[in-house]
């Protein structure tokens, strides 16, 4: 439980920070964010799978575009929830990472 909370302040604060991004209030973080939980689990693998050549390719970096995909997808489900676009989706699934881990680290440290 604790995972998810955290995940959705992640998302909150990413909507903040990236234009492309919006949330209609802390409710539709909570449920974005475990329906993104559902999607990488059992959408992200299968992209992954597909991708693989291009994930060689580029030596890894195409995952951060397939996770863009996820997020971008993921907005067409959860009313309230919005993305506006790939690279809107490319750039919150940047940031939403660095933003998780922090938020992690910061709670680990207490």
């Amino acid at each position: 439980m604790g995972w998810w909370l955290t995940h959705a302040v992640a998302l909150v604060i990413t909507a903040s920070l990236v234009g492309g991004i919006r949330l209609s209030g802390f409710w539709a973080a909570l449920l974005a964010s475990a329906v993104l939980g559902l999607a990488n689990v059992w959408v992200r693998p299968i992209l992954l799978l597909f991708t693989l050549p291009l994930n060689l390719a580029t030596l890894g970096l195409f995952t951060l575009v397939v996770n863009g995909l996820v997020l971008w997808m993921t907005s067409w489900f959860v009313a309230g929830f919005t993305v506006t676009g790939v690279w809107a989706g490319i750039w919150g699934a940047l940031v939403l990472s660095l933003v998780s881990w922090g938020l992690r680290w910061l709670l680990a440290q207490r």
